[in-house]
């Protein structure tokens, strides 16, 4: 049996003690060990030779080994049910689904041993300096969408748009769109603020759906020194939450890091679920997904007082979370939006409004509304079948033409 280098040099000093070259005191302190441990290692030289300075355990199989079976169906989850998963998630599903009690270093080195590999990469931590999270939950709500191919091949390519809680890293309110637009945000907004309440500020990057990049100034906007917020925009300020930008994707680090996680565990749970169709992907998202995810991945804020404010009496949120366009009530009591022509109904005692400014309202359902001087004055039903909604190009036409 080959001995290992410290093995050798324990053959080699105990040589030396007995051809006489040094003492048993010397031999001791440069094997370090007991006087009484040298005589037991002299006694097993020479009873059994060279070969009995070997340990004991070499070549036996650990006590705490976990058996071929395990192994191998481990390997056999990995490959074939679970394909794709991470080491973690994978450990996870073992457990409480096939109740197969492994840890995540064990599900690694079995892992390993079988020639699998993680699918996702890790790289060693590169020092940085991290921003606090806020104390308190409801300070600042994160909002971004996430283009990826959650469906892989099975269904369509979308888009995934959520609200994520910087206090706690809890993901809010999510949703699959065809593509990231403002009626994506309006809805996740009116969730959120219908479940929760109304947060403090919220934090976006600078997408046109939140930020007006264009360079042009209306004369009323000249003159109030500010450009009109957008859709979203408005809704924010409607409510009274802090619109804050953040000018890098590093800025929103916190909800980029959700976003790679939901990559890796969510593509992995719709495969496993066999959901194709974003229908599907909402409801497996709002009754399944996200309330384990945030079980499993939420902490607890600093502060445990909500930083939610209360709906003030009387809001509508179906107006505030909507879209709204600036008209001029026409001679005939009527008003035109996108090729859409709203009558007016009479005022008391048979009042017109010609002439008037109103505020168009296109509710989330479809649905329109007309205000004038806040007063609801027509109505239409929303569509039977809705076509999904999107934010119109901004009118540059002086408000008296339009």
């Amino acid at each position: 049996m080959p001995l290992s280098p410290r093995e050798t040099q324990r053959l080699h000093v105990l040589t030396l003690l007995e051809s006489g070259k040094t003492t048993p005191a010397e031999a001791a302190k440069a094997l370090g060990v007991t006087p009484r441990q040298l005589r037991r290692l002299r006694g097993k030289l020479r009873r059994q030779g060279p070969t009995a300075l070997a340990h004991g355990n070499r070549r036996r199989a650990p006590a705490h080994t976990y058996p071929a079976s395990v192994r191998d169906q481990v390997v056999a989850f990995a490959r074939g049910k679970y394909a794709g998963f991470n080491d973690v998630h994978l450990t996870e599903k073992l457990t409480a689904v096939e109740s197969l009690a492994v840890s995540r270093p064990t599900v690694r080195r079995i892992l390993r041993a079988a020639g699998l590999v993680s699918p996702r990469r890790r790289r060693p931590p590169r020092h940085r300096s991290r921003r606090p999270r806020r104390p308190q939950a409801g300070l600042l709500v994160q909002w971004d969408g996430s283009p990826f191919a959650w469906f892989e091949d099975r269904g369509p390519a979308c888009t995934l748009q959520g609200a994520v809680d910087d206090a706690t890293g809890s993901v809010l309110a999510a949703c699959f769109r065809a593509e990231e637009d403002a009626a994506g945000y309006l809805e996740l907004l009116r969730e959120l603020v219908g479940t929760l309440g109304i947060p403090a500020a919220a934090y976006t990057d600078s997408h046109g759906i939140f930020v007006r990049n264009d360079d042009h100034w209306t004369v009323a906007e000249q003159l109030a020194g500010a450009q009109e917020p957008t859709q979203v925009g408005r809704a924010f300020q409607a409510l009274g939450i802090e619109h804050i930008v953040a000018h890098s994707p590093e800025a929103k680090g916190r909800i980029e890091r959700v976003w790679g996680t939901f990559q890796d565990r969510l593509v992995a749970e719709l495969r496993l679920a066999g959901i194709s169709t974003m229908a599907a992907g909402n409801a497996f998202l709002r009754d399944t997904f996200l309330p384990a995810f945030n079980a499993r991945f939420a902490v607890p804020p600093t502060l445990a007082a909500s930083g939610y404010r209360p709906l003030p009496r009387g809001l509508d949120l179906d107006r505030t979370c909507a879209f709204h366009y600036e008209r001029t009530v026409a001679a005939d009591n009527t008003v035109s939006v996108f090729g859409t022509v709203l009558q007016l109904q009479p005022g008391p005692h048979r009042r017109g409004y010609a002439k008037a400014p109103a505020d168009v309202v296109q509710c989330l359902d479809g649905s329109w509304r007309v205000y004038v001087h806040d007063r609801l004055v027509a109505t239409t039903p929303a569509p039977a079948a809705p076509a999904q909604l999107r934010a119109r190009k901004r009118d540059r036409r002086p408000q008296a033409q339009r």
